[in-house]
């Protein structure tokens, strides 16, 4: 299938096909790009680019095979959660690399998926943690199958680098103001309703992430001491199993959240029945929209624990709050604005 894309001023041609290489070219025109992926098409019909005739000959083992086979070695000890970041990061892989053969990637063929991501939007970090993912899926299969797969991600590495397509994520110190927030709930609530906008409101009073606030259930939720189990909480060191009884604060800058859960309609198991990546998407274009600009849903996160801290919370109470489970790792939320100190001492 090929896709044509306009890039810094040219146009793109791009045409993949199960079991062969990711074919490439940028054009003037978008005619020109046109014109050159329907040939490339038609000489992969009739076996006429290099290793075609091969490929089209034998099934080969494709990067879609290698995922599943990593989805069911994963169902054995530790499940991929069907809410997480790494249920995403595979899904979005099958579903770009997942015809080409994966005992015969190649570090090109990695360039040409970055650069679509970075076409997407996808940031040097988001597309670092999609490739480096691949790299895990890659060793783990091939040591558990005893194949031999390339090591192709540590040989693209340089060249992702050089061209500024992989990175770090770097500290991200932005907030919303009052007045955004209040805008973003508003668009949230009349553009996609109610349960988007108490969404964000959630985040800002809880300090969950994304994940965690779609996973959360009405049977987590604890009515004499006001908690809620969040369940498998975000840790490097254990990926499941990490739950965490969280209390639902009454006096946050959203409100009293004990409250704003009991609001929501009980149709689901959910508490919020609705997407990760579609919140986060939902969360991207409302920014857009009100021309709120450089704004993540993740920095909700970062702006609901330094407000903890800014009300004189100590670090183990709001360690009990977020999830962490270092507290030098909180220190970096503790960057309260020059202006609260106008306030005095906490």
């Amino acid at each position: 299938m090929a896709s044509i894309i306009q890039h810094r001023g040219r146009w793109r041609a791009q045409v993949r096909r199960k079991g062969f290489p990711v074919y490439t070219k940028s054009f003037d025109t978008k005619a020109q790009a046109e014109k050159w992926a329907r040939q490339i098409e038609a000489d992969i019909d009739r076996g006429v680019l290099p290793g075609a005739a091969a490929v089209a000959a034998k099934r080969c083992y494709t990067v879609a095979d290698l995922i599943d086979d990593y989805r069911k070695l994963r169902e054995q000890s530790r499940p991929v959660l069907d809410t997480s970041t790494e249920h995403y990061n595979l899904r979005r892989l099958a579903e770009c690399l997942g015809d080409l053969d994966a005992t015969r990637l190649r570090p090109d063929e990695l360039v040409a998926y970055a650069q679509m991501r970075a076409d997407q939007g996808a940031g040097p970090y988001t597309v670092n943690m999609e490739v480096s993912k691949l790299g895990t899926v890659m060793r783990m299969v091939a040591s558990i199958k005893h194949m031999t797969l390339p090591d192709v991600v540590q040989q693209a590495r340089p060249l992702l680098a050089h061209l500024g397509l992989i990175g770090g994520g770097g500290r991200r110190e932005r907030r919303p103001t009052d007045d955004e927030l209040d805008r973003i709930i508003a668009h949230m609530h009349d553009t996609y309703g109610q349960v988007w906008a108490d969404a964000v409101r959630f985040a800002v009073g809880t300090a969950m992430r994304r994940g965690e606030i779609v996973r959360i259930r009405w049977d987590d939720l604890d009515a004499a001491r006001r908690l809620v189990l969040v369940r498998d909480r975000k840790d490097p060191r254990q990926k499941a199993g990490n739950d965490q009884w969280v209390p639902l604060l009454a006096d946050t800058a959203m409100g009293d959240m004990w409250a704003l859960v009991q609001r929501q309609p009980r149709v689901d198991p959910r508490i919020f029945p609705i997407g990760d990546s579609t919140l986060s998407k939902y969360f991207t274009w409302t920014c857009r929209a009100l021309s709120i600009p450089d704004l993540h849903f993740h920095d909700l996160r970062h702006h609901a624990i330094s407000m903890l801290f800014e009300r004189g919370f100590r670090i183990e109470q709001v360690a009990l709050v977020s999830g962490h489970k270092s507290w030098q790792h909180l220190k970096r939320y503790t960057n309260l604005r020059p202006e609260d100190l106008h306030r005095g001492p906490a």
